[in-house]
């Protein structure tokens, strides 16, 4: 392909975005995480800080959304008035994933970027996940967390994501057929894993 859009979903400390920053590196391509608050927070003119908190969070009240007619996130809004910050930044950041993947290759992690870009032919959408034992070592390791509540972050970070993508993509975060590769980063190193995505998108 000459342009790829390289969408990587990822369970907490599976490793997800140095392998999202690896693949970039090595491909020569730009790398999209935190930068797309950064879009969202010059084009709104809103703090940074203020996106950061809501993050990949769903808002707050799926009712609010309901009553609001504002449910349908796929079809786009003519104004975002007095909508909730976490659905302001979604909104945001689906315009700007879209505008990107129609100028450049690049790799973006989270962000329901596979679910935004499903009917991108040149999207290939990858799920990084490992056995709880490898991802709380790497939690403790990479993000100094406490060792005795390794566990329940992760978990509360999973089921944040996962709420996440279902509220705003109305499908099931982590299932196999929502992508093109599904792999365990427990079983390869970084560099591997990087060089087997590389390989896929060589014979896709």
């Amino acid at each position: 392909m000459d342009q790829y859009i390289i969408a990587i979903g990822r369970q907490f400390g599976s490793g997800g975005r140095a392998i999202g920053e690896k693949l970039a590196k090595k491909l020569d391509i730009k790398f999209y995480d935190k930068e797309l608050i950064s879009l969202a927070a010059k084009e709104s003119g809103i703090s940074p800080e203020v996106f950061e908190n809501v993050d990949e969070k769903a808002a707050n009240s799926l009712l609010y959304s309901l009553s609001m007619g504002l449910y349908s996130f796929g079809s786009g809004f003519s104004a975002m008035g007095d909508l909730p910050v976490n659905d302001k930044l979604y909104i945001l950041q689906h315009k700007i994933i879209k505008e990107i993947a129609e100028k450049e290759s690049c790799v973006i992690v989270g962000r329901c970027a596979d679910y935004v870009l499903r009917e991108n032919p040149n999207c290939v959408k990858i799920f990084i996940y490992a056995n709880m034992d490898y991802r709380k070592q790497e939690a403790i390791k990479k993000h100094g967390i406490d060792e005795a509540r390794a566990e329940h972050i992760i978990n509360k970070t999973d089921k944040s994501r996962a709420n996440y993508y279902s509220f705003y993509s109305g499908q099931k975060w982590g299932m196999a057929e929502n992508y093109d590769l599904c792999i365990d980063s427990s079983k390869l190193s970084e560099d591997k894993i990087v060089d087997l995505i590389i390989d896929y998108i060589k014979i896709r």
